[in-house]
């Protein structure tokens, strides 16, 4: 059941076919660099891209732009600690501003971060300290097609023989992404939260959660961890994030908001040096690069997230979404995650090898055909990582309706169909820093593979 209405529309048009084919060629073949008004159904991301409430429009005109000791800051300590459960809070002005604040606290050159799957501004920000993000997904994470209802757990064998291999002393840092983006938005279970947090303590490290999308988790939690299917998603929330020492949050995602982060954490040491840290990068701890409407919007966000009707919808859109897609004949990974729906590019375009992107090369045939941009998570965005090649359709929070969505389904099955004409790709320029170079590369056709 639809649990919104509409109130505010916005006009949006198809660009011509001739306009679409000038644009990617002037994109560089990286749909990043295309203008918004050139594309018809945006799904590069779910961050920051939802429609806010009418309770978190109402909160912008009240927010407090006080540069030290804002009530809108209050209102986001507030709401933190009642739906997350940490009393310490470091503002920051989106999430990879926090994973710069918490990561460039924890990590030192030489040391190993431990994760069920970097996603890229992690993976980068770990790198930018001198350390080795390491990758602990669980057996079948990869696998596209079963039907294992957690597949974006932490692997404790992974992880033991990492800590085997280089020393515990060389890992001062486990992180669990929930849920898990590298891995198709996967969900996380409690029980593996609660095992990730004895591993840390045995080899004493710090437990970070990244809880971008922690509401959406615990709707799965609720749906196939038994132990919690008569709890309510605060609930949850609360139980697993509290496995934690501290958590790194992008307010872009389950906080509803279209700006803002956090680090949170109840240890009065690690907020004291994160603190002085964002102070340094991010601003004055109580606006942390935000404005205060900002600050004020995600705190209304942040409790409307774990509203039970909000991640009913949430999770049964994202669910429709997929079942458009298989029912048009286009691969994906299954089950589908909460926020997005990530295609099998592999599958989709089997003539392309590994090395002419065929993740990239569907990204480009979707907007292409149809005005449609998604993002492409598979050897082009993580160089170097023996991960699947994924195309992910990301879904803004309460903004696009069944009729957009069956628009993306069509365009993709004609994608489909013409699959034999579609041309890898090379890239022409990429930056130094090869963890982020998905976002300005340029790219340009080769001929298919014979």
């Amino acid at each position: 059941m639809v649990a919104y209405k509409t109130k505010v529309a916005e006009r949006i048009h198809l660009p011509s076919r001739d306009r679409r084919e000038r644009a990617l060629a002037e994109a560089g073949y990286n749909v990043f660099n295309l203008d918004a008004e050139d594309v018809f159904v945006d799904l590069l991301t779910d961050s920051g891209t939802g429609a806010m409430s009418d309770a978190q429009w109402a909160a912008v005109m009240r927010g407090d732009e006080s540069y030290a000791g804002s009530r809108s800051f209050d209102e986001l300590e507030s709401a933190v600690r009642d739906v997350m459960g940490f009393s310490r809070v470091v503002p920051t002005h989106q999430g990879r501003g926090a994973e710069n604040v918490l990561y460039g606290t924890l990590l030192s050159e030489g040391d190993v971060a431990l994760n069920n799957t970097h996603f890229d501004t992690t993976r980068a920000h770990v790198a930018n300290q001198g350390a080795d993000p390491v990758d602990c997904p669980v057996e079948g994470a990869h696998d596209l097609a079963t039907d294992e209802p957690f597949k974006g757990n932490f692997s404790l064998e992974r992880a033991r023989s990492v800590v085997d291999e280089v020393g515990a002393e060389r890992v001062p840092l486990v992180i669990s992404t929930i849920t898990n983006n590298s891995t198709a938005g996967q969900p996380v279970s409690v029980e593996n939260t609660r095992r990730v947090r004895d591993f840390a303590d045995e080899i004493d490290a710090t437990f970070v959660i990244d809880a971008c999308r922690f509401a959406e988790n615990a709707g799965f939690v609720r749906r196939r961890e038994d132990e919690f299917t008569d709890a309510d998603i605060d609930e949850i929330a609360r139980e697993q994030l509290g496995y934690a020492d501290a958590i790194v949050m992008s307010g872009k995602k389950d906080g509803l908001a279209n700006a803002g982060g956090f680090v949170a954490t109840d240890d009065e040491a690690l907020f004291e040096r994160c603190k002085q840290r964002a102070i340094l990068y991010e601003g004055f701890p109580t606006y942390g690069g935000m404005s205060g409407r900002d600050v004020a919007a995600l705190a209304v966000g942040l409790r409307e997230a774990v509203e039970e009707a909000y991640v009913a919808d949430r999770i049964d859109g994202v669910r429709a979404f997929a079942d458009l897609l298989e029912d048009a004949g286009v691969p994906i990974y299954t089950p589908p995650g909460g926020h997005a729906v990530y295609l099998d590019a592999g599958a989709a375009l089997p003539h392309l090898d590994s090395d002419e992107f065929p993740g990239q090369a569907l990204v480009c045939e979707l907007y292409r055909e149809g005005g449609v941009r998604g993002v492409e998570l598979g050897s082009f965005a993580f160089p170097d990582t023996d991960r699947p090649e994924l195309v992910r359709l990301a879904v803004p929070r309460r903004t696009y309706h069944t009729e957009h969505f069956e628009h993306v389904a069509e365009t993709a099955a004609t994608v489909i169909e013409k699959r034999e004409s579609v041309a890898g790709l090379e890239i022409t320029s990429e930056p130094e820093n090869r963890e982020l170079r998905h976002f300005t590369a340029d790219l340009e056709p080769v001929s298919p593979s014979q």
